[in-house]
Formats: structure tokens, C-alpha cells, sequence
């Protein structure tokens, strides 16, 4: 079947059908990873957009549940230049186009993806559709126009419920704004026992955990449409340790009074070298995030820049100059991508380790010694999530 990519600007690819069949409108961005199309699938940060993979051949080693980072993909579209239809992987379970029929995200093959990324480059992430229908260009068109593109993706993509993952060692309240199973793999590797809770969390409920630290995950959109985790994040500024990781290290900026902007066309791929300022080494990293922090938005905020993008000098890297608190853009869990920034998990855990031995416990805490071992069911006011331990 004949599918067709039309761009905002007019551009149209035409190539081949494979996945889900229908019309599909979304944000078109482009990754540069040569591997790891399924984790990219499944990655709540690319919800509602379209993937176009750079790297030519997809599809060669099939899909297995192992490689999941969520339940299910959140993608609307998967634009590559050659679909491989037979796997070779021993491993594989079933073809890239089943997984795609079955979770209905459009597939097109066959077209340039070479181009489209030049163009991409040039004119910047645009919205597009990619339609397996007959309808005109024309109807196409409209459709494009009148879609608006989603605001809502962290709500679409968060946890509904508080849920754990018991381990022995520090309690760290996940705050899902559309995490990686990579970040809770990192953490239950440590020994963590892990709580995660919805994106709409607040800050008195956290509290409630007692958590030893907290931890900002990744997610999709404008982290300016994320405002009541901002105000979240401010109030718990300073009483715990907080490490935040890509949509989570930019709502860390915003908390405290930096500002955030889009990129042109976004950072996507397992290859981006970041520099780390304090010791001058540099690491290959993946990343996958549209805005970036403002570099003129840092003084009088209190925060450090302490890594940059060695390709476009954008932030990488937050540190608190007062508050045991620090970020980064890019993914140091990665799937798909390079372990070079795996220490980060540590360097929280450490900083955990620091901020007990130099701050006496609060009374309030002490009282509430006895709950720890156990997360209370809770309810209250209207939006308040019930909280019981699986």
C-alpha cells in the first residue's frame, strides 16, 4: 500500500505502507541512533510525534519484550527508509510492523529520510501527517491545519496510581512525568526502594513518603505546560536531595527562576558529546528532548551550569549552589545509547549519603519513623491519588 507524508510547509514523501493503517497528525523529528528503534517506540517522550529514524535499515532484529521502556509506545507515527520484513535476532518476538499494527502507529518506508532531515535542519521541526488514505493533498492539508499538536502528553503518559518497587536501601520518590523503565532499572540495581507517583503529585504528599531523595524523571512536551510540578519542586527545594533527568532537569530550572526555550530542531540520538565543566572530561550521550534551559536565563538563580553540548554550547547540566540539588539534559540510563554517564545514579546516592550526615533528622520525620516501612493509603481533596504499595 502507498503511504504519504505531507509537512506544514508542503512538502509530501511518498513511500510505502507498513504498521497501522489510517491517518495520523504529529510533531516530525528526527533521530540519529543507528540502533534501539524499539526503545525509541516505547519512550513516553516522544508521545504524539513522528519518528523518522536517519539510520537506513530498521526493523533487522525485530522486537522483544525485554527492550520495552514503557508498557506500550506512545509514538503516533515511524518514518524510516528501508523496513527490514524478516528479523534475524534469536531473541525476537515478532516483527517491527506487527508491533506497530497492533498499538496502531503508521509506518512509511521507501522515502528519503536524507532529505527530510536536511530539510528538518533547515526549516525546524514542523507538524506533518502521514496518511495510509486516499484523501487529496488538499483534504490532507486541512487536516494538518486544523490539528492543533497535544499539550497535554506528560498527563497522557504519567502513572495514574502510587506504586513501589521495594528495595533495602534509600527511598526515592520517582515523580513519573513519562519515565524510562531504564531510570527504575538504574535505581532497583542500587538496591532503592522506589516509590513513583503520578506527575500531578504535590509537594505535602511527597513529603508523606518521607523519601530520601527525589527524582525527576524524563518526559514528553513543553516543560511550560508542566507549571504545577514547578511549584512542586519549589517547595521541596532544599529539605531533600533532588536529581533531575531531561523534562525533569528543565522543570528544575524553571523552579528556580531560570527559563526555558525550543530548540530548532531537538536533540534525538545516542550520540551527542557533552562536556562536564568541572573536570574537563567529555561523554557520549543519549538525548531526546525539544527545549533546552536558557544560558542567559541562569544568573540570580542560585544554579551552575556544570556540562554543555559540545556541538551547539547549549546547558546540559544544572548543580544548586546552595541545595543539594543537580540535573541533566541527557539520559545517563540511556537505552538505546552509551553507559559513559551511569555514575549519576551514584553521584545521587552519595549526595543522599552527604545530606543525612550533615542535617539532623526534622522532629516531623522522627514521629513518622514508624510508617516507614509502609506506604499509607491516602485520600482527600479532589485530584489526590490513593497511594498503596503493589
Amino acid at each position: 500500500m502507498q503511504a504519504r507524508l505531507l509537512l506544514e510547509d508542503g512538502s509530501l514523501f511518498v513511500g510505502k505502507a507498513f504498521g497501522a493503517e489510517g491517518d495520523t497528525v504529529g510533531e516530525v523529528v528526527f533521530n540519529t541512533g543507528m540502533t534501539g528503534y524499539q526503545e525509541l517506540l516505547t519512550d513516553p517522550s516522544y508521545c504524539g510525534q513522528i519518528i523518522t529514524m536517519t539510520y537506513p535499515l530498521v526493523g533487522n532484529y525485530g522486537i522483544t519484550r525485554d527492550d520495552f521502556e514503557a508498557v506500550r509506545p506512545f509514538a503516533n507515527g515511524f518514518v524510516v527508509r528501508k523496513y527490514e520484513e524478516v528479523p534475524s535476532n534469536w531473541r525476537a518476538q515478532c516483527t517491527l510492523d506487527y508491533f506497530l499494527k497492533e498499538y496502531g502507529i503508521v509506518g512509511i518506508s521507501e522515502i528519503d529520510t536524507r532529505m527530510l532531515t536536511r530539510l528538518i535542519r533547515q526549516s525546524g521541526a514542523m507538524k506533518g501527517i502521514l496518511s495510509i488514505s486516499k484523501r487529496s493533498v488538499e483534504e490532507l492539508m486541512e487536516i494538518v491545519n486544523g490539528t492543533a499538536l497535544l499539550k497535554d502528553q506528560v498527563a497522557r503518559v504519567s502513572t495514574r496510581s502510587v506504586y513501589s518497587v521495594p528495595g533495602n536501601k534509600e527511598r526515592i520518590v520517582l515523580v513519573d512525568f513519562g519515565t524510562k523503565s531504564g531510570i527504575m532499572k538504574e535505581l532497583s540495581d542500587r538496591g532503592c526502594d522506589v516509590v513513583v507517583v503520578p506527575h500531578d503529585t504535590t509537594a505535602e504528599q511527597i513529603r508523606r513518603l518521607i523519601p530520601d531523595g527525589i527524582l525527576l524523571s524524563n518526559g514528553p512536551g513543553n516543560p511550560k505546560n508542566v507549571s504545577y510540578a514547578v511549584q512542586m519542586i519549589q517547595e521541596l527545594l532544599g529539605e531533600v536531595p533532588i536529581f533531575g533527568i531531561c523534562l525533569g532537569h528543565q522543570l528544575f530550572a524553571l523552579a528556580c527562576g531560570a527559563d526555558t526555550e525550543k530548540l530548532k530542531f531537538g536533540h534525538r540520538g545516542g550520540n551527542h558529546p557533552v562536556k562536564d565543566l568541572r573536570t574537563g572530561k567529555c561523554y557520549m550521550t543519549s538525548q531526546n528532548h525539544g527545549y533546552t534551559v536558557k544560558e542567559e536565563s541562569i544568573a540570580g538563580t542560585g544554579l551552575e551550569i556544570t556540562h554543555v553540548n559540545i556541538n551547539d554550547r547549549t546547558i546540559e547540566g544544572l548543580k544548586h549552589t546552595k541545595y543539594m540539588a543537580f540535573s541533566v539534559q541527557y539520559h545517563p540510563e540511556a537505552s538505546p545509547g552509551p553507559f559513559d554517564s551511569n555514575h549519576l545514579f551514584d553521584d545521587f546516592l552519595e549526595s543522599i549519603d552527604s545530606f543525612k550526615r550533615n542535617r539532623s533528622q526534622p522532629v516531623r520525620q522522627v514521629q513518622m519513623l514508624a510508617e516507614r516501612k509502609s506506604i499509607q493509603q491516602m485520600s482527600g481533596t479532589k485530584g489526590e491519588a490513593h497511594y498503596a504499595e503493589k
